[in-house]
Order: C-alpha cells, then sequence, then structure tokens
C-alpha cells in the first residue's frame, strides 16, 4: 500500500509551511468564505422559495432545519476533528497515516449514517415531539423531516470530502464544486415551487443535488498510491490511528450538538410569541449568515493552516496565520454589518412579500442580531486557533455557554420580568453573540500565553532566548 503525494500537494504543503502567511489564509480562506457564502445565498433562496408557498412553511422549514442541523452536527463534527489530526500528518510529512486517517475517516461517516437512519426514520413523528416541536410543524413537516435525514447521510460524506480538500489547499475545487450543487438545487426547487406548485416536501427532494458532489468526492478520492486517497485496505481501527481522531472529535459533536439544541430550544421558547415569531427569527438567522459564514470559512481555513505548521514544528507560523484569521474575520463582520442594515428594508421585503407585519417583525429581530457581528469574528479566529491546536474541549466549553448561559437563561429572564414581546427573540441573540466574542477574546490570550510557554516561543518577536 502506497501513500505517496501529488506534485501539488508536495507544492501546497511547501507554501504552507513557508510561503507569506497572509498569502497562505487567503489562498485557503478566500474560497471557503466566498464558498460559505453562496451557501448562506442558497438557504435565502430557498427560505424565499418557501414564502411562496405561505408564512406557515417558512416557519415550519425554519424550525425543522434547526432540528436537521442538530442531527448533522455529528457528521460534521467528525469530520472537523478528524481532519485536524489529517492536517498534522500532512505538516508532518506521515503521509501513510494520512492516508489510513482519510480512510478511517469515511468509514465512520457511513456506520454513523446508518445508525441514524435506522433510528430516526420510522420515529420521525415520535422524535419531532421529543424536541418539542409544535404540532402544526409535525403535521406539514414529518414526510420533509424524513427526506432530509436521507439527503443528511449523503452531506456527511461530502463533508468529509470537504474536510480532506481543505487540508489538501483544494479551496477553489470545493468552490466550483458547491457551485455547481447550489445551482443545480435552486434550479430543482425553483421548478418544485413555482413550475409544479409543490409544497416544502418537493423542496427537500431537491437535496438530490448533493450527488453531484458525492460523485465528484468518489472520483477524486480514487487515487491509488495517493495519501489523500480511500483505500478499503487502509481502514484501520488501531489506537494510533483512530484514537486522536475520536479525541478531538467527540468534543466538537457534543459542542455542534449542543449549539443546535439551544437553538431549538431557543426557537421552541419562542412559540409563546406565535409562530411568525419562530420564522422571524430563522430569517433574521439567515441574514446574520450573510455575515458569520464567510467569517466562518476563514475558520475553517486558518484551522487547517494552523494544525499544518503544528505538525511541522512550527508554532510561531501557527500563530500568525491566527492573527491574519483574526484581522480578515473583524472587517468582514464590519463591512458585512453596515451593508446588511443599510439593504434590511430589502431584505426583510424578500422574505415578507406583502406581509408588513412579518417584515416589520424580521427588522426589529435582525437590529439586535446585527450588533453581534464583529464580536462573532473575534470568536471565529479563536476557534480556529483552539481547533488548529486540538483544543477541543475548550470549544466545547464556549459553545455551551454560548447558548446555555448567554441565550438560554437571557430568553427565559426576558420572558418571566419583561412584556417586551417577540423583540425578545432579537434582544437575546445580541446578548449571546456580545457576550461570546469577549468570551473568545478572554480565552484567546489566556490560551495564546500557554501556548508561549509550551512552545516557548513569543506572540509578537522570535523565539525566547534562554
Amino acid at each position: 500500500m502506497q501513500a505517496d503525494l501529488s506534485k501539488k500537494d508536495e507544492q501546497f504543503r511547501e507554501f504552507s509551511l513557508n510561503g507569506p502567511m497572509w498569502r497562505v489564509v487567503l489562498y485557503v480562506g478566500f474560497p471557503l468564505a466566498l464558498y460559505e457564502s453562496l451557501n448562506q445565498l442558497f438557504k435565502i433562496l430557498d427560505t424565499m422559495m418557501a414564502s411562496h408557498i405561505g408564512a406557515s412553511a417558512v416557519s415550519a422549514v425554519a424550525y425543522l432545519s434547526q432540528i436537521n442541523m442538530m442531527i448533522s452536527a455529528v457528521g460534521t463534527g467528525l469530520a472537523v476533528g478528524a481532519s485536524i489530526k489529517v492536517s498534522q500528518a500532512y505538516g508532518a510529512g506521515d503521509f501513510m497515516l494520512v492516508k489510513k486517517r482519510v480512510s478511517t475517516m469515511f468509514a465512520m461517516c457511513g456506520a454513523l449514517g446508518i445508525a441514524i437512519l435506522l433510528v430516526l426514520v420510522p420515529f420521525t413523528p415520535e422524535f419531532l415531539r421529543l424536541m418539542n416541536t409544535p404540532e402544526e410543524f409535525i403535521a406539514d413537516g414529518s414526510t420533509y423531516f424524513r427526506l432530509e435525514l436521507f439527503g443528511m447521510i449523503i452531506t456527511f460524506f461530502n463533508n468529509v470530502y470537504i474536510a480532506i480538500e481543505r487540508a489538501r489547499g483544494n479551496s477553489k475545487r470545493i468552490l466550483i464544486l458547491n457551485t455547481a450543487v447550489i445551482v443545480v438545487k435552486l434550479g430543482l426547487t425553483a421548478w418544485f415551487v413555482y413550475g409544479l406548485g409543490g409544497g416544502i416536501n418537493m423542496i427537500s427532494c431537491a437535496t438530490i443535488s448533493q450527488s453531484f458532489l458525492l460523485l465528484a468526492a468518489c472520483i477524486n478520492m480514487n487515487q491509488k498510491g495517493n495519501a489523500f486517497g480511500f483505500s478499503l485496505r487502509a481502514i484501520s481501527i488501531k489506537k494510533e490511528v483512530i484514537c486522536p481522531m475520536l479525541t478531538l472529535s467527540f468534543p466538537v459533536i457534543v459542542e455542534r450538538i449542543a449549539f443546535a439544541v439551544g437553538k431549538v430550544i431557543v426557537n421552541s421558547m419562542s412559540t409563546v410569541y406565535g409562530s411568525w415569531t419562530v420564522g422571524a427569527l430563522g430569517i433574521s438567522n439567515n441574514i446574520g449568515g450573510i455575515t458569520t459564514n464567510p467569517q466562518n470559512g476563514f475558520q475553517e481555513g486558518g484551522s487547517s493552516i494552523i494544525s499544518q505548521n503544528l505538525g511541522a514544528g512550527r508554532p510561531k507560523r501557527a500563530l500568525l496565520a491566527f492573527r491574519w484569521v483574526l484581522y480578515i474575520d473583524m472587517l468582514i463582520g464590519l463591512v458585512i454589518m453596515t451593508a446588511s442594515l443599510l439593504c434590511l428594508n430589502q431584505l426583510a421585503g424578500l422574505f415578507a412579500g406583502d406581509n408588513a407585519e412579518f417584515a416589520e417583525m424580521i427588522k426589529q429581530i435582525y437590529r439586535f442580531e446585527a450588533v453581534g457581528a464583529i464580536p462573532l469574528g473575534v470568536n471565529a479566529a479563536v476557534m480556529a486557533l483552539l481547533y488548529g491546536f486540538g483544543k477541543t474541549r475548550v470549544t466545547l466549553v464556549m459553545n455551551f455557554c454560548r447558548v446555555f448561559l448567554f441565550r438560554v437563561p437571557v430568553l427565559w429572564a426576558l420572558q418571566q420580568f419583561t412584556d417586551l414581546g417577540n423583540v425578545s427573540a432579537g434582544i437575546v441573540m445580541a446578548v449571546s453573540n456580545v457576550a461570546s466574542g469577549v468570551l473568545a477574546a478572554v480565552v484567546g490570550v489566556i490560551e495564546i500565553r500557554r501556548i508561549c510557554n509550551t512552545y516557548d516561543v513569543r506572540y509578537f518577536g522570535g523565539e525566547r532566548k534562554n
């Protein structure tokens, strides 16, 4: 069994470890940020098409999507945690270990997907009730949710493939392939909704477009002898292969499930203000994603660069990568937040149509949510640092605080002690996002000091002199 690098992979490794860091961060992060932005645009357009069906359809899709995200967090958490160790092995030059971890990652996602289908598909209504889903959403959305589960399994494999390509520096390939998927998905959704007059179940059927990316993954991963190619023989359950990946992945999985569960709880608590508030909150989150998604793109790219340089024994460059991600994410937060607020009337109108009351509800909530754009940029950069250095237990605590300390208790207090009404949903988002940014800044300072002490380097300047 061979595990060699292609010439392109060798060139990127050299660039990542020795090139100007600002260029490395932009080279890897910009296509990912653009991909995340396009993905968010797709979600917005998808919601707009759902609004053509009716306001209740928008609310049902918004609510069920959060539950779907909670389940998919298992697959994405596994991909994130495992890809960190793949990137470290790549940076360290252990290409056989890269191949084993890549192949084992795919195998784990396959087993996970089968288990989810066997447990949830037969008991969808019961599971949705367990999530405190309003009965009107269960009646309209059970079939939609089942269809989304099948699409999610394809997405599990796609997330692993994207994580691998990200580690190789193939961000442009990720952008091109996912753009094609988005175009196909939007085309199918538009045809199903406007052409055939279908409901939300037809929207879910359009996720078949993810099969295009899965096909590309099968083709590109079928590289015999390549370190990043899939091989059945390379699948391993040996401790040195699987344990480091699971050790990092488990906190990420718990973190992302907890975060998604928290959002489901907030949605459920918001139903006391009416189903429209749930829909308005979901739409506000989508508009907020115009800012946070590109920040997350640089976060993902930055964590990969950081872990590669750490694996190569270059912690100083890893910290330099974090610094550039921080600068870029804060700038993104400032620019896009300003633009979204200036265009808020138009954005709300796209979702609400002629419903002025629904549009005003969206604007009220989003004005508060937008306050957190820059703090969330700080949060994304610190997350990149922590993921890159394998400190996933710290990220678990941070995201747990973001939801179960800064969000759910605040909403409960507003409901118990004020009569602010649906604007409370927006206040909660502002408090949560700003507090998360402050917490991230404090954690970042502490962890950078620990890293500098551990690896005997200075954050500014060269190595320490004894």
